[in-house]
């Protein structure tokens, strides 16, 4: 009788810190020419897509004398994804690692105590390593690289096949159809719909379970410009707004109030309604001006729908249209937002940019959420998951795109 298999951690064992730092080594020495804001700096992906293809060679089928199933995919030159595949021996059953992206934000030397731009040590211990990249999210990537490299020379006897997604054009949304929206628009990503994915890129040790939804949005006060010397002649557009703004941002926390699945997830804070930019034509001191624009947006708990808040924040500035003699107090004796001589009214109008998402809220009963629970439990000592109102906008994509998608979000 043949005696049963080892765990797979003891079959897999450790993974070595040497070829982990070598390889991160490459990674962050070409940040440089990773980093994303386009068009004055275009990542070039393929940098590091290349050394990863390199650093799985020897295991890979390419070779012939490896197992692992590797793959480039380019929708742009130089900005390539990489999809790496451990196959397992039943079919269907898939465990995936997904958003370990190749590209970095800016960095400006000038503004660092040390090289942005090269991988080093803080410390005599060296524990602690330095440089753009190394918690977002290029150490991910090295990270990933080295475990499906173990997996590769181990050849563990896995039920279920393991694959490694790493992905071009994490950082910025001004491009698209080239990272992980390019690969589950033309299908590449379907395989993974039967197992639990993690998504690969937090700088924390800890699950992150929920992220935000986010809706940008624009409202606009027309009131009437006139000399601040006979402000009873004007409809001042910037008070019109700070008023309007305080009612909706009321309304908005009275209709949207603090979800109690939000203390079962976690979540850091609420839903918010904040205003970031404000802007006018320009003027002088002297001129009340007659327009003016306060932006910001709606931070959403995964709990609430955006096109529900979307509607309601109309259904608000409709209300106050119609009722602006008594939906919003005025300031000081010769506030008015209503000149009936005139038969003049403010006006205003919300609008709201394309990019609206729904916020995520990761499985908690499913076996990828339990197996990581107990994984961190084991290694780090304690479990606190934890959630954010910050967006991610490609995990989004994975759920939206089709439901089947097991998405749990990962941090380490």
């Amino acid at each position: 009788m043949a005696s049963p298999a080892p765990p797979l951690k003891d079959a897999v064992g450790v993974l070595d810190r040497d070829p982990f730092v070598a390889l991160l080594s490459k990674l962050i020495g070409e940040s440089q020419r990773l980093q994303n804001d386009p068009p004055a700096l275009v990542p070039q992906e393929d940098l590091v897509a290349q050394h990863v293809v390199d650093a799985l060679r020897p295991v890979s089928t390419d070779t012939g004398g490896g197992p692992l199933v590797v793959r480039k995919v380019s929708y742009t030159d130089g900005r390539s994804n990489v999809i790496v595949e451990y196959p397992g021996t039943v079919p269907d059953r898939v465990v995936s690692f997904v958003g370990m992206h190749m590209d970095v934000v800016p960095a400006n030397p000038s503004e660092w105590d040390f090289d942005p731009f090269s991988l080093t040590f803080e410390g005599d211990d060296k524990e602690k390593l330095r440089g753009r990249g190394t918690t977002d999210c290029l150490g991910h990537v090295a990270l990933v690289t080295q475990l499906m490299r173990r997996l590769g020379e181990v050849k563990p006897p896995l039920k279920h096949s393991v694959i490694a997604v790493f992905i071009a054009n994490e950082e910025n949304s001004s491009v698209t159809g080239i990272g992980v929206d390019g690969l589950v628009k033309d299908g590449l990503l379907d395989k993974l719909k039967t197992g639990p994915l993690f998504w690969i890129d937090t700088a924390d040790k800890q699950p992150c379970i929920g992220t935000g939804g986010m809706i940008p949005w624009h409202l606009k006060a027309t009131g009437k410009l006139f000399h601040s010397g006979l402000a009873h002649k004007a409809i001042n557009s910037m008070e019109l707004n700070m008023d309007a703004l305080k009612e909706i941002q009321t309304r908005f926390y009275n209709d949207f109030p603090a979800h109690e699945k939000e203390k079962l997830y976690k979540f850091a804070t609420p839903s918010t309604m904040k205003p970031t930019k404000w802007s006018y034509p320009g003027g002088g001191l002297n001129q009340i001006p007659g327009e003016c624009t306060i932006s910001g947006d709606i931070r959403l708990t995964p709990f609430y729908s955006t096109s529900f808040v979307v509607q309601k924040l109309k259904e608000y500035v409709d209300d106050i249209n119609a009722g602006l003699e008594t939906k919003l107090p005025t300031r000081g004796p010769v506030s008015k937002y209503v000149l009936p001589d005139e038969n003049l009214r403010g006006r205003l109008e919300i609008s709201f940019d394309g990019d609206v998402m729904n916020g995520v809220a990761c499985n908690l009963e499913s076996r990828g959420f339990q197996a990581l629970w107990k994984a961190t439990e084991e290694i780090v000592g304690y479990v606190e998951p934890y959630s954010i109102t910050g967006s991610l906008p490609l995990i989004r994509e994975l759920q939206m795109k089709d439901l089947m998608f097991k998405l749990l979000d990962m941090a380490y």
